[in-house]
C-alpha cells in the first residue's frame, strides 16, 4: 500500500498523564505501542456503534483493533477513552482554508493582504480545523503559495493540521465568480489570463490546468456559475460553455486530478456533471434533471449548508455584506438546505463539505446537524464524512475507518452522536496520523 501521508517525527516514550497534560497546545506521538480504550467505536463501514474495543497504534498505522479492553504490556502507552465513542477522524470536502468572511472588510483584503499573511491565518485555521475533529479537508481554492505553504508544513510535520488537498487559485472566466479583479476600477483590472486561473477559449483551459500542474495543485476548482460572495450581479448564471469545461477536465484528467464545480444555477451544473466534473459544490437551484444526471455520471454534492446558513443571517445585517451581494446571500442561503433534502432523498451521492472560510472556521461539524434536519440518519451522515469522503479522495485504503493498516485518524467524543449528531461539535480527542493533537483532561 502506497502511504502517501508524510511521516511525522517521534516524540519520547510518555505516560498517559503527561500525554493528557499536553492538551490541544502540542501534539505527541508515543514510542512503541499505543493502546486507545474505547467505550464505544463507530464502525463506519458497517454503519454500527460497536462496544467496547481497544485500538492499537503504532508509530502513524493502526495496527489491530480488539474487542474488549485491553491491558498495557511494559513499555506501551494507554489513552483511557472508556467513557467515550471513538470515530474516524472526518473529513471536509471545501474549506478555504487561508481567509475567512469578515464582512464588507473582507473585499479590502486583496490589497492589503500578503501571501505571508494568508499563510500565517491558513495555519491558524488549520489547526483549528484539525481540533475540531477534522483530520482531511479538501481546499477548493485559495492564494496559491499562501495554501500549499501551510499543506508542505503539516505534511511536513512542522505545524499541526489536517491533511489537505489544495485546488490552489479556481479556474473562472473574465468577471466570473473567481476573477478576482472584480469590482476593482478599471485601471487596476488588468486582463488576467491562465496563469491566473482566467479562461476564455479550450486553449486557456488547457492552459489553465497545466499552469497548476506546474503549481503544485492537488485538484482542480472551477466557477461553473456565478457565486453569492463575488462582487457581480448573478449569483447563478452559467459562466462556461460546456466545450470549456470539458477541455478543464479532459486535460484534468491526463494530470491525475479531480475537477470539482461551484455551481448555484441548474443551467451551469448541467454542463459541469455533463463535462464529467467530480462534484458538484452548492448546486443551490439543482433541479430534477441534474439529480438524474449526477446519478447517472457518479457526480457527487457536496451541499455547504452551513455556508448557504450563515451568509442569509449576514445578508440581514446592514453593511455586513456591499449591497451588490446582500440580494443573492439573502436568496440563494436558504434554499440550499432545501436542496440538499431533495438530492438526499432522490439518491445523489453525498459528500460532506461546509465552505468554511465563508462559515467560521472549526464550526465545521454544524453541518452535521443540518444535513439531520434535512432528512439524513447521522450515520449516513457521518459516513458521507468518512467513507465518501475518503473514496472521493481515493484514499479509502489508507483512511476512513477505524481499520488494522489504516493511518491512526481518531477522534472521539463524549456521549452518543447517533442519538444526538450535536455531539460532533464538542470533539474531546484527536490523533491524526498517530499523533496526539487533543486530549481530555484528567
Amino acid at each position: 500500500m502506497t502511504n502517501r501521508f508524510a511521516p511525522f517525527p517521534a516524540a519520547a516514550s510518555l505516560t498517559v498523564a503527561s500525554l493528557l497534560l499536553f492538551g490541544t497546545t502540542s501534539a505527541v506521538t508515543a514510542d512503541g505501542r499505543t493502546l486507545i480504550r474505547a467505550g464505544s467505536l463507530v464502525d463506519v463501514e458497517a454503519g454500527e456503534v460497536l462496544g467496547r474495543h481497544t485500538i492499537v497504534v503504532e508509530g502513524e498505522t493502526i495496527t489491530t483493533v480488539e474487542e474488549g479492553l485491553a491491558d498495557p504490556e511494559d513499555g506501551d502507552t494507554l489513552i483511557d477513552l472508556s467513557g467515550h465513542t471513538v470515530l474516524p477522524g472526518l473529513m471536509d470536502m471545501h474549506v478555504h482554508l487561508t481567509s475567512e468572511q469578515a464582512g464588507a472588510a473582507s473585499y479590502l483584503e486583496r490589497f492589503q493582504q500578503t501571501p505571508a499573511d494568508a499563510t500565517v491565518k491558513g495555519l491558524i485555521y488549520a489547526k483549528r480545523t484539525l481540533l475540531a475533529g477534522f483530520t482531511t479537508v479538501r481546499d477548493v481554492g485559495g492564494e496559491t503559495t499562501a495554501i500549499l505553504a501551510v499543506r508542505n508544513a503539516i505534511n511536513r510535520g512542522e505545524m499541526p493540521g489536517p491533511r489537505v488537498f489544495a485546488a490552489t487559485a479556481s479556474l473562472a472566466t473574465t468577471g466570473g465568480h473567481g476573477d478576482r479583479t472584480n469590482g476593482m476600477r478599471p485601471d487596476l483590472q488588468g486582463d488576467p489570463g491562465p496563469k491566473q486561473g482566467i479562461v476564455n477559449g479550450i486553449e486557456d483551459a488547457r492552459k489553465a490546468v497545466r499552469q497548476r500542474y506546474k503549481e503544485g495543485a492537488d485538484l482542480i476548482k472551477i466557477t461553473a456559475t456565478g457565486g453569492v460572495l463575488s462582487l457581480a450581479k448573478s449569483g447563478q448564471n452559467p459562466q462556461f460553455t460546456e466545450e470549456e469545461i470539458r477541455a478543464i477536465v479532459d486535460t484534468a484528467k491526463d494530470y491525475g486530478f479531480m475537477v470539482a464545480a461551484h455551481a448555484h444555477g441548474a443551467e451551469g451544473m448541467k454542463r459541469a456533471i455533463r463535462a464529467g466534473v467530480t462534484t458538484i459544490e452548492h448546486g443551490t437551484y439543482m433541479d430534477e434533471e441534474a439529480f438524474e444526471l449526477m446519478k447517472e455520471h457518479g457526480t457527487y454534492f457536496v451541499p455547504t449548508i452551513s455556508a448557504g446558513n450563515f451568509v442569509a443571517e449576514k445578508a440581514a445585517v446592514p453593511g455586513y455584506f456591499p449591497e451588490i451581494i446582500r440580494p443573492k446571500a439573502a436568496a440563494i442561503g436558504p434554499v440550499i438546505q432545501d436542496t440538499f433534502a431533495k438530492a438526499h432523498r432522490a439518491g445523489v451521492p453525498i459528500a460532506f463539505g461546509t465552505d468554511c472560510g465563508v462559515c467560521p472556521h472549526g464550526s465545521n461539524a454544524q453541518e452535521f446537524l443540518y444535513m439531520v434536519e434535512g432528512g439524513m440518519a447521522p450515520m449516513t451522515a457521518i459516513q458521507s464524512a468518512t467513507v465518501v469522503t475518503a473514496k472521493l479522495l481515493d484514499i479509502w485504503e489508507e483512511t476512513g475507518s477505524i481499520t488494522a493498516g489504516k493511518a491512526a485518524d481518531l477522534i472521539a467524543v463524549e456521549g452518543d452522536p447517533i442519538a444526538d449528531v450535536t455531539r460532533l461539535q464538542d470533539v474531546r480527542f484527536v490523533m491524526r496520523a498517530g499523533r496526539v493533537h487533543k486530549a481530555p483532561a484528567d
